[in-house]
């Protein structure tokens, strides 16, 4: 009603409504019709300019990872007597004895057909060998989905395989695996079946039988919560029975920090393992694990996340239980860690944000300047409304907003010109009190009626100034956060 240009008798008032009120029409068709509002709540007003949402059989990378085994015993459990000849005594020999890559990806060929191709090659000491895999994946209901699979490789040479997921209550589900591997020593079969339920909201309960050429039975509990991991197994099986207990720990801070210990005692030796982990980009994350065991040695594992990719780096320090080679597992990545992040990741990430940031400026400086003037003419449109609102108001002391500011806050009297990036709304929000309330959604400010986004990548706020019941009221409200006025809390006192 605001908008319809026959409310206005100006000219270029009513122009200006008519822009307004043909967006606001176009809004109202979108949000009325169930399946293009659909589409704009998940990909936005682009997403409405696609024609035909048909399924997509574009391939899509899955998950991939690349492992580089080190060897380093010879820093720690170096003979001296192997150097006598060599001129200086000769440096430490450090060589990389293994090697993994593994990558796969998936192809949707139906609405309820997947296609996945995964391949993998490994290296040790000298010899290598791969394998290649095709699985075609069918969801046949809302409770299970079937695959079939085939391989083949100079490991254990073609293989077929089928596996089953299966829904059989709300709290619980079962999957079962068999496959076939064949060889030029014969036919070797092999089965796992898995029954897992929910325990409660947080834990769950698995058991597992495999049956092969490792033949096991195996239990675990596991325990996630915002802040801790908890995982309690137990496996007896042919040739390794063991008892594992493990606890992660999680910071709940912006860089999703987590430290992590574990202890694992079998018929193979005792292991333990602490380390921890941290979010240092956008989509990376860095890992340490320090490995004490009998008769395993010492080991220092190192790995890094970034986004479907993962890059493990597992290096061998002694084959004894050295306090050196311990003490140098422990506080050198620590130390290497933080000096990568002062000197490196930190300069990095913060040139990169700036750089996206001034970018991101620059693709959007055509449409800032068109829901500028979009949102001047509509505070234009909005001036009789307002006029008679606040009559309303005053006649039986209600909310009065006297001034109102949005966008970034710059306080530092050294970054004076950054004030320029506050822009005027007391009109538009007086334009929204209704019966001496004004209420506001959780979603961004910079789309309300009037709005627009002064400063596109940064933090804002709204910063308001107002009157109920002839007593001043102020309130800094961020972003992103519901607000509802007038409050008691937002109260100035007189002596204040």
């Amino acid at each position: 009603m605001l908008y319809h240009p026959d409310k206005h008798r100006d000219p270029e008032l009513k122009r200006q409504a008519e822009q307004l009120f043909n967006l606001v029409h176009q809004a109202y068709e979108v949000l009325s019709d169930p399946q293009s509002r659909a589409i704009y709540d998940i990909y936005g007003k682009r997403g409405l300019d696609v024609e035909g949402w048909e399924v997509s059989t574009a391939f899509s990378f899955g998950l991939g990872m690349i492992s580089v085994g080190v060897d380093a015993t010879d820093l720690f459990d170096r003979y001296e007597e192997d150097y006598e000849d060599v001129p200086g005594g000769g440096f430490p020999h450090v060589e990389i004895n293994k090697m993994h890559i593994s990558q796969s990806i998936e192809a949707p060929l139906t609405t309820s057909d997947t296609a996945v191709l995964s391949g993998s090659l490994s290296t040790h000491n000298g010899n290598g060998g791969g394998n290649i895999n095709v699985a075609l994946r069918r969801v046949t209901s809302a409770k299970g989905w079937g695959e079939v699979e085939f391989g083949a490789g100079d490991t254990h040479g073609p293989l077929l395989g089928m596996k089953i997921f299966r829904n059989l209550t709300a709290r619980c589900f079962v999957t079962a695996q068999c496959g076939l591997h064949f060889s030029s020593r014969g036919v070797r079969p092999g089965c796992t079946t898995m029954l897992a339920r929910h325990l409660d909201k947080n834990t769950m309960g698995y058991l597992q039988w495999r049956w092969g050429t490792q033949s096991s039975m195996n239990t675990s509990i596991v325990r996630d919560t915002k802040t801790s991991h908890f995982t309690l197994a137990m496996q007896l099986g042919i040739p390794h029975s063991f008892m594992m207990m493990s606890y992660q720990y999680k910071f709940q801070d912006d860089d999703q920090t987590k430290v992590k210990g574990s202890i694992k005692a079998g018929f193979f030796g005792t292991v333990v393992e602490y380390g921890a982990e941290r979010k240092i980009s956008r989509h990376s994350v860095l890992g340490a694990t320090v490995s004490v065991g009998v008769p395993q040695g010492v080991s220092l594992k190192i790995k890094l996340n970034r986004a479907s990719q993962t890059y493990f780096f597992p290096i061998h320090l002694t084959d004894q239980l050295l306090p050196s080679a311990v003490f140098y597992a422990t506080v050198g990545p620590l130390v290497f860690y933080l000096a990568i992040q002062r000197l490196v990741i930190r300069p990095y990430v913060r040139a990169q944000k700036e750089q996206d940031l001034e970018k991101h400026r620059e693709s959007s400086a055509s449409d800032i300047a068109r829901k500028r003037q979009e949102a001047e003419s509509a505070v234009l449109l909005m001036q009789e409304s307002v006029r008679r609102i606040i009559e309303t108001e005053e006649s039986k002391m209600g909310l009065i907003i006297l001034n109102a500011w949005y966008g970034k806050f710059v306080t530092d009297n050294s970054q004076k010109h950054e004030r320029a990036k506050v822009i005027d709304v007391t009109v538009p929000l007086q334009c929204l009190v209704k019966d001496s309330k004004l209420i506001l959604t959780e979603a961004t400010k910079s789309g309300l009626p009037g709005f627009y986004d002064p400063c596109v990548g940064e933090e804002k706020s709204l910063k308001l100034l107002y009157q109920f019941r002839g007593v001043m009221h102020q309130v800094l409200s961020p972003e992103g956060e519901a607000l509802r006025i007038p409050k008691q809390s937002h109260r100035i006192d007189a002596d204040t």
